[in-house]
């Protein structure tokens, strides 16, 4: 274990993973958590955070699960309250909370938007909206929002929904990020491209490849300059940095995780 982050509690939201390896909740858990950060990790589900708290404690870390809706104010009160029970305090959030419905705007229905908006960008307004009165009234705090390059571009797929709400999570980080800097908060944004993580075996390939997972990974890898995807630990690794003291003077802005991918044409 390091020091990058000794003595700091950090909520990461979206904990879990729908199934084994490296989703960006869990790696992020997991780095922090070596890093020396006491995390509270909160899902939905306490099945896809097994792995989770298996992975932290076998780092030698300090976690403790919570459960909980975070598109449901009371809900994210409570969880907010219950954290500042068990820990005393949050020095860092990490929204990491989402996922894509495909479909545009004339064949994804009314209620799907609606589920995409509380989902993806509802949920990171909800969480902030209670740590940061925290973390003004000890004198700061680092936050991380997790959009996506669906949010600065068309990478492939119809999810307007997805997409809209991705683009928004940049707009309301530097606002907030500006709000807050007198009061010592840092706020910034983690945009993640198209990575390996479980989501891709467990949902993608069968809404775009009819299941065939090889095929999606190699689609995938083609748009990639590098030649190969990263996973959950390339996220975790750049929230860590904004979250670190080596940030210090970084709020307000995002860091692409893409292996180049956004910057190409095709």
């Amino acid at each position: 274990m390091s020091d990058r982050l000794k003595g700091k509690v950090a909520i990461v939201t979206g904990a879990g993973c729908v199934g084994p390896g490296w989703g960006n909740g869990r790696a992020t858990c997991v780095r922090f958590a070596e890093e020396g950060a006491k995390i509270f990790a909160v899902d939905m589900r306490a099945d896809t955070m097994e792995e989770t708290l298996t992975r932290v404690r076998d780092a030698g870390g300090e976690i403790e699960p919570y459960l909980c809706d975070v598109t449901n104010r009371a809900a994210v009160e409570a969880m907010v309250a219950a954290c500042i029970d068990r820990f005393g305090t949050i020095d860092i959030l990490v929204n990491n909370v989402g996922g894509s419905t495909k479909g545009g705007p004339t064949n994804l229905d009314e209620e799907g938007w609606d589920r995409q908006m509380d989902f993806n960008l509802k949920s990171v307004y909800l969480t902030c909206r209670s740590v940061l009165p925290h973390m003004e009234a000890k004198g700061g705090g680092a936050i991380v929002n997790t959009s996506s390059t669906s949010g600065t571009r068309y990478t492939g797929a119809a999810q307007v929904a997805y997409a809209s709400a991705k683009a928004a999570i940049i707009q309301f980080s530097k606002v907030t990020a500006v709000e807050f800097a007198p009061k010592g908060v840092r706020v910034n944004t983690v945009v993640p491209g198209q990575l390996h993580t479980p989501m891709v075996e467990t949902r993608l390939a069968g809404q775009r490849m009819g299941g065939d997972v090889d095929a999606l990974l190699q689609s995938r890898i083609k748009r990639i300059p590098l030649g190969w995807m990263g996973d959950g630990r390339d996220t975790a690794n750049a929230a860590l940095f904004l979250c670190s003291d080596e940030a210090r003077f970084i709020t307000a802005t995002e860091i692409v995780v893409d292996g180049g991918m956004s910057a190409r044409c095709d």
